[in-house]
């Protein structure tokens, strides 16, 4: 009655966590640049509806994506704008933005909700499907999964191993000292904002062309825009972190999957909502467990001290405060 599959429960965990880890190193890149974009939720349903719609009308995954994509990127380029340049305040651009997109998505997508449309397919990697276990967790997924696993590893390449990536550190960090060794960083904090909002625009194609496919309401993706928010937090502005935090989301949503099945008395919805308090619990356990005091108490305890230091991290110095030249 209680058997679990573990490389079904591992798979699926990957699987279900790829928009998520996509919105999450995003919005870290975006936050490292001294940005706050608060607009995730609604810009991952507004991407999540263009692309489906797209994808729906061209019979092309590709171009879905692209659109998906596109519309990210436009919504992170709007809180940019309103931030760097006309010096508006970045929390309350991004909530409006969150509001806005998120109703616009539900009016233009209607003529589309419950339809059928094309999705993405399995796209399993010869030879490297065949190892034990592994195989099966990561490399008989589909592109999508791909994409967020290569997109951890080359955001931690290029934001901690790459000169760029010093500078993008630099602008959150001191835009004015930035400013001063000739790096201009409302350009950078533009660019990055853009960056940012296209692996955001990446999360909601593939949601709704992967993860659930299909666009309704209410959709799949919805709440999950405010959870990569937290989990930013969670990996201390770190993007493998905070990746390690929407696995552990993942993991939440399909073990409420196996509850249903488990107890089946108990109503859905309660599974189905228990994931997203489970998470902040964690996130409220995590913050107290990097406050002084407890890392104080921590000292001399090898093992408990390594773990506290991973999930410790530091917010950018300049994060939410635009700059402004003199």
């Amino acid at each position: 009655m209680f058997e679990i599959n573990l490389t079904i429960l591992f798979a699926s965990v990957v699987a279900g966590a790829a928009p998520i880890v996509l919105e999450a190193v995003g919005e870290t890149i975006t936050e490292k640049a001294g940005l706050i974009n608060l607009s995730l939720d609604g810009t991952i349903l507004l991407s999540a509806m263009a692309a489906f719609a797209i994808t729906f009308e061209t019979n092309s995954l590709l171009l879905g994506f692209v659109c998906g994509a596109v519309v990210g990127a436009l919504v992170a380029a709007t809180v940019a704008m309103f931030s760097i340049y006309l010096l508006q305040n970045q929390v309350a651009v991004g909530f409006v933005l969150t509001l806005m997109t998120r109703d616009l998505a539900y009016f233009i997508g209607n003529p589309y909700s419950r339809l059928q449309g094309p999705q993405v397919s399995p796209l399993p990697i010869p030879l490297l499907n065949k190892i034990p276990v592994l195989g099966d967790v990561f490399f008989n997924q589909n592109l999508p999964v791909y994409l967020s696993l290569f997109f951890i590893a080359i955001c931690w390449w290029y934001i901690y191993h790459t000169p760029h990536g010093l500078k993008l550190r630099s602008v959150g960090e001191h835009p004015r000292a930035s400013y001063a060794r000739g790096i201009n960083p409302q350009k950078l904090q533009l660019l990055y904002a853009v960056c940012g909002g296209l692996l955001v625009g990446l999360a909601g194609a593939t949601f709704s062309l992967a993860t659930k496919p299909g666009w309704g309401r209410p959709q799949g993706a919805e709440g999950t825009g405010w959870i990569a928010l937290a989990l930013v937090i969670f990996g201390g502005w770190h993007p493998v972190k905070a990746a390690a935090g929407a696995y552990l989301f993942s993991l939440l949503q399909v073990l409420g999957i196996y509850f249903q099945e488990w107890l089946p008395s108990v109503p859905s919805q309660v599974f189905q909502v228990a994931p997203f308090p489970l998470m902040i619990f964690t996130l409220v356990i995590m913050s107290f467990a990097q406050k002084e005091s407890v890392l104080l108490w921590a000292e001399g305890k090898g093992r408990i001290k390594s773990l506290l230091g991973f999930f410790a991290g530091m917010a950018p110095s300049a994060l939410g405060k635009p700059y402004r030249p003199d």
